[in-house]
């Protein structure tokens, strides 16, 4: 009787000297399945991670239309960022329904990650783009700032703190930490200074950025938990797989647009009475000239050019005009103008704006630099007086806030209650307001 030749319960190919088999009690299995079952064992909790995290992944539109909600403006930077989100988390579903198979004829096309880099002055709204992203897909969400980051060995964060951050708010969970979204803000202060002396070490720039490129593109990174309360795994270090991990970077990028003027406008060589007289009004905006921005503007600004690699997908936010502003103050979910009426109605008290006020609050905000980030400043300014007065008064019904008060030329009006004993109708009374 011929010896039975054993073979893989699973792909059914037959042991030699360079397939070898694990035996069962009523089988054997070769190593390539036992690999290929290790990797569905693992997706299954992942799977059910994202699954609980999210639910539906939500189109693109959707995800649109749930950023409007609670930024103004930037549509373009809207539109680009939820489709990197949806091809980014929609990549992932479909990688984890593929590992589930045991199909070894699956050779579907590997999709790669696609980190996106935000560009837009200060105060336009990337680090709430970023976590208003975060939220509507139900993924961990960690902030980290470039500027205190630097190379190992120095004093600073180490690149790998990142993922520390991601870790604490995925509560110890790693698989549920790279499925996570992180935002790098600043990212600009660590560009490459031109007068940086060659020999000496930049330990918070172009040091920095070659620390990311690992970190950012993908790769199996050991974190240090040790005594950390939310750690789980009962060691001292684990191992993050940032492959999946959606970096966001942000920064202002001050200069930029002269770097792209250059190149959209090269200097004219011709001279005397012939020669062509530019315009100034002619100069291309600072919107057009951001969104005109290409990689090698970057690098010319001081990025190298594998970290530019790193982040293929340029989101550039427009600065926010008058118009835009009084939205910010007025429309949102957690509008200010909202927060501040609800803080006066804590003391029975409505807060009302005229429109000539809030335009003064806008142009106050853009003659300061500060785009919607210096709005909350002015606010606080302006009704700081009344905040204190008014809970110590029993009787008030209304202040209003008026374009004299906001440039010092007034004072709050507050209107009382009417008191038919002593007071014929309600009468504004005056309370000193903002400087």
């Amino acid at each position: 009787m011929a010896k039975e030749l054993k073979h893989c319960s699973f792909c059914g190919i037959e042991a030699s000297a360079s397939v070898p088999m694990i035996a069962g009690t009523e089988g054997h299995i070769c190593e390539t399945c036992v690999m290929l079952a290790s990797q569905v064992v693992s997706s299954w909790g992942k799977k059910k991670e994202l699954k609980e995290m999210q639910g539906a992944l939500p189109k693109p539109a959707e995800i649109k239309a749930m950023l409007d909600q609670y930024v103004i403006a930037q549509n373009l930077a809207k539109e680009i960022l939820s489709v990197a989100v949806y091809n980014h988390y929609k990549r992932l579903k479909q990688e984890s329904n593929r590992t589930a198979s045991l199909d070894h004829a699956d050779e579907s096309v590997e999709i790669g990650k696609s980190n996106i880099l935000l560009i837009g002055p200060s105060g336009t709204g990337k680090t709430l783009l970023a976590s208003t992203l975060a939220k509507i897909v139900g993924v961990p969400f960690a902030v980290a700032d470039a500027t205190t980051l630097t190379q190992a060995g120095y004093v600073g964060d180490d690149v790998e703190n990142i993922l520390v951050r991601l870790l604490d708010v995925a509560d110890g969970q790693v698989n549920k930490a790279e499925w996570g979204i992180v935002y790098i803000d600043e990212i600009d202060k660590i560009a490459r200074s031109p007068e940086q002396a060659f020999g000496t070490r930049d330990v918070s720039g172009e040091g920095v950025q070659q620390a990311l490129l690992r970190l950012v593109e993908g790769s199996q990174v050991k974190v240090s938990i040790k005594g950390r309360r939310k750690d789980h795994s009962g060691g001292d270090s684990v191992m993050v797989d940032t492959r999946n991990i959606l970096f966001i970077a942000g920064g202002a990028f001050p200069g930029l647009e002269k770097h792209v003027e250059k190149r959209l406008q090269p200097p004219r060589t011709a001279i005397g009475f012939h020669a062509e007289v530019s315009n100034p009004d002619d100069k291309p905006s600072l919107e057009a000239m951001l969104n005109a921005t290409q990689p090698d503007d970057l690098k010319r600004f001081g990025l190298i050019p594998e970290f530019i690699g790193r982040f293929p997908v340029l989101a550039p936010l427009e600065p926010l005009d008058v118009d835009a502003l009084i939205k910010v103050l007025t429309e949102p979910k957690n509008a200010l103008v909202k927060q501040y009426q609800q803080l006066f109605a804590f003391d029975q008290a409505d807060l009302e704006f005229t429109q000539e006020a809030l335009v003064e609050i806008a142009e106050q905000a853009i003659s300061r630099n500060t785009g919607a980030r210096g709005l909350r400043g002015i606010m606080e300014n302006v009704l700081r007086r009344a905040m204190f007065d008014i809970p110590s008064r029993k009787n008030v019904a209304r202040c209003i806030v008026t374009a004299d008060l906001i440039r010092g030329n007034a004072e709050i009006e507050i209107v009382e209650h009417a008191e038919t004993d002593h007071q014929e109708a309600e009468a504004p009374l005056l309370v000193s307001g903002g400087e």
